[in-house]
């Protein structure tokens, strides 16, 4: 089909669903149209990967890649605020007033979005390269990448989860501090992911800035129980190394793949990378609990700086690989 029909497909029939959802009254029935709602959802992801690369160069691929993630946290930022004053008046507010926002976003592309030339031609100067006729799955250096990404995903996605549960728990913040720290992290995404992804690029390998941030994210962890710090200052101190180590690696986690697609199989390399961040999700959702749960928030911290530790020595050995 292609990436542009793929988007707009998406986005108008993922409105749908949001709307119909909203109608949903049995737990059966609620959760069919979650699974397929969540279905056609997923499947934007992949396609816009590859819009974003179609629509690029190689020299501004990354800077492009942030600009989409600038657009996601300020989306994630206003967002909240609209959903809790939707939630106030009535739930069903958010599922028409999110059905909506879907469906207009669709008509959006097909308005402002040029349709693609025909697909033939690489920019020159890309990272690595695949084999134009080379399937995905086939790339050996490419999987054992998805494979750091699932463990990166794992430990990155505890942010949302049990992360914000020690906070209270663990630390007694209040909801509203933890609020703002919360805010906080997009708010530096929004202020500072673009300056600095135009400094580091083309200073050092994007493995090499993977293995640096994920390492930075060890630090995160591992400061979690440095209980010694009064409480608000550990969280903020916490907040602002991993949103560091998130706007180091993440953005060149999205060029590195696309580098190493062709215009051909770049949808294939987007989608078994998505399906790997949403396995992570999957996984690190249930298991992050569990774990404090087992072994204790401190135990849970100390095991995902083990992680990040032994996933940026990945990211390093896969360089070494590369050469």
């Amino acid at each position: 089909m292609g990436f542009y029909p793929i988007q707009f497909s998406a986005l108008f029939l993922g409105g749908i669903c949001f709307i119909l959802l909203g109608q949903m009254e049995s737990y059966s029935n609620i959760l069919i149209m979650t699974f397929l709602l969540s279905m056609v959802n997923e499947s934007f992801r992949p396609a816009n990967a590859t819009a974003i690369a179609q629509y690029s160069t190689a020299q501004n691929r990354t800077q492009a890649f942030s600009l989409v993630r600038l657009a996601i946290n300020l989306g994630w930022g206003v967002g909240s605020a609209i959903g809790g004053i939707l939630a106030s008046l009535d739930y069903h507010w958010l599922f028409l007033t999110d059905g909506i926002t879907s469906m207009f976003a669709s008509f959006l592309l097909l308005f402002l979005l040029p349709r693609p030339k025909r697909i033939g031609h690489e920019e020159p100067g890309l990272n690595v390269q695949a084999e134009p006729t080379q399937k995905a799955h086939h790339d050996k250096i490419f999987m054992r990448f998805l494979g750091l990404q699932v463990l990166f995903a794992l430990c990155f996605f505890q942010l949302f989860t049990t992360v914000p549960m020690y906070l209270k728990e663990g630390l007694h913040l209040t909801e509203y501090n933890i609020g703002v720290l919360m805010a906080l992290n997009g708010l530096m995404i929004a202020l500072m992911e673009m300056i600095l992804v135009f400094r580091l690029e083309g200073r050092y390998s994007y493995l090499r800035l993977m293995a640096f941030g994920t390492g930075m994210m060890a630090a995160s962890y591992f400061l979690l129980n440095l209980t010694l710090i009064p409480s608000f200052i550990l969280a903020l101190l916490f907040i602002i190394i991993i949103t560091i180590a998130e706007m180091i690696a993440m953005p060149f986690m999205n060029t590195y793949y696309i580098s190493r697609s062709t215009a051909q199989n770049r949808g294939e390399y987007a989608g078994l990378y998505t399906m790997a961040w949403s396995l992570a999700q999957v996984i690190g959702s249930g298991s992050g609990a569990w774990l404090a749960l087992l072994l204790g928030f401190k135990g849970l911290w100390i095991f995902l700086t083990a992680i990040c530790i032994i996933t940026a020595f990945g990211y390093l050995k896969l360089g070494a690989l590369k050469k």
